[in-house]
């Protein structure tokens, strides 16, 4: 909303109108302990607005930004190029000013993007069906979870230690109001993606087990033995997929076995964007579609005959009652969701098998300039686009000194894990289309001197 002052004349009829003799009668009820006395210490009084602009500009310009410096950054928020036609389309007057449609039937223009979406993400995940998407990936995969459990009527749920520990943080805040108990333990640095662990703390009363595919270490876990370990004990296997770029290259978790696949869609399309609005993806088989969180868009035929697109499922508190409903998300990621289906659209399935293959290439030539670096061993044989290497030093202390040398030079795992001492010389390293030669000799060159 604006900002519109108000004269001491207009304050003064204002308060006459109410009854106040002044603003600190609006108060009374608060008690006195409470208020203020005084201004806040350390925080500045008012300043105008170009004063504010120029220190909001001079904050600013302590950042790294992504596009200025070499960038190794992944770990579920990953940076490939976006077509300017993607920011074109989704800045059409009748796309950008759509908001949710509560009557969804005149509202054709979005509910037919959102059919194909729905069918670009089933495709991509492997699954029969897909709703028209998630807040993100990692509310989605909290989502997964509770739908497990409404599928299979039970609550307790496997983590493999490989799968993201925000994803975990919000797995385990959403179970405490539902009282499910969650199993997760964090990974190990030398140990391979952990099937047989995850496969032996499958029990019957396991409602689903969450496999992140690759994993937080770039890893790729073997999802058909875990699926058939957990369908033999009457559970869900739950797929979660935060770089959808490496389903271009790796098979779909749908077609492994997953009975669930979720995501994050935000490197198609969408930006890193300073951590938000992402993109959720969720994907399962037909016949749980009557549990499956959020909405779903369909084609049906007018009653002239003509081709036309419904909400054909919405099974949430908005529409309808609280006690009924799967979830209580309130909206779909409209906008980011339309990115999505842009970019998928301009890419097709050779494109997104040519970006995956890209982005691989240029993570084996980083793996290859490190493991030269005297002290770093890659950890990872396996991988997409995503592996880890050890140092011999605080990962948390070198990422530090290459941003000082201009070099966002990957994740550090003590970051991601500070209560496990044993990670905190794992560094997560990501790279992409858009990654040069010059910017992999820049960090092996780096990340020779840090450590020299």
């Amino acid at each position: 909303m604006r900002y519109l002052p108000l004269t001491p004349a207009e304050r003064t009829d204002m308060l006459g109108v109410i009854g106040a003799n002044t603003v600190d009668d609006l108060f009374v009820d608060v008690p006195a302990a409470a208020r203020l006395t005084a201004p806040i210490a350390g925080l500045p009084m008012h300043a105008s607005e170009m004063a504010v602009e120029r220190h909001m500009a001079a904050l600013a310009g302590k950042n790294l930004a992504a596009s200025q410096v070499p960038f190794f950054l992944g770990a579920g928020a990953y940076r490939h190029h976006v077509p300017a036609s993607v920011d074109h389309m989704i800045q059409r007057g009748e796309f950008l000013t759509a908001y949710t449609p509560y009557q969804p039937e005149i509202a054709q223009g979005t509910l037919q993007m959102l059919f194909e979406f729905q069918t670009q993400v089933a495709r991509l995940l492997g699954t029969e069906i897909a709703n028209a998407s998630m807040y993100d990936g990692s509310t989605a995969c909290w989502e997964a979870v509770a739908m497990a459990g409404r599928v299979t009527k039970r609550s307790r749920a496997v983590l493999c230690s490989g799968l993201h520990p925000h994803y975990v943080s919000t797995v385990r805040t959403m179970a405490k109001f539902t009282g499910d108990t969650i199993e997760w333990a964090a990974p190990r640095l030398e140990a391979a993606a952990d099937e047989a662990g995850v496969i032996a703390a499958i029990d019957d009363q396991t409602s689903c087990v969450v496999v992140q595919y690759p994993d937080i270490l770039g890893r790729i876990p073997d999802l058909a033995a875990i699926a058939e370990a957990a369908h033999a004990h009457g559970a869900l296997l739950v797929a979660v997929v935060t770089e959808p770029v490496a389903l271009g290259l790796i098979e779909a978790p749908g077609n492994l076995g997953a009975d669930i696949v979720v995501g994050e869609g935000q490197s198609i399309g969408v930006g890193l964007q300073f951590g938000g609005p992402y993109l959720g993806l969720f994907g399962c088989r037909e016949k749980f579609v009557r549990q499956m969180p959020g909405r779903l868009c369909g084609e049906t035929v007018d009653a002239e005959g003509k081709r036309g697109f419904v909400l054909t499922l919405s099974t949430r508190e908005q529409h309808i009652r609280r006690e009924k409903a799967t979830s209580n998300i309130c909206t779909n990621a409209g906008l980011c969701a339309l990115a999505f289906s842009v970019h998928m659209t301009l890419l097709g399935g050779e494109g997104l098998s040519r970006l995956a293959r890209l982005s691989h290439a240029r993570a084996q030539q980083t793996a290859a300039r490190l493991a030269r670096v005297p002290g770093v061993r890659v950890l990872n044989d396996v991988y997409v686009n995503e592996f880890a290497v050890v140092l011999p030093k605080d990962a948390r202390d070198v990422v530090r000194q290459l941003a000082d040398n201009r070099i966002l030079g990957g994740v550090s795992l003590g970051r991601l894990y500070p209560d496990a001492p044993d990670l905190a010389n794992g560094l997560l390293i990501c790279t992409s289309e858009m990654t040069t030669d010059a910017e992999i000799e820049a960090l092996g060159q780096a990340l020779e001197g840090v450590l020299a």
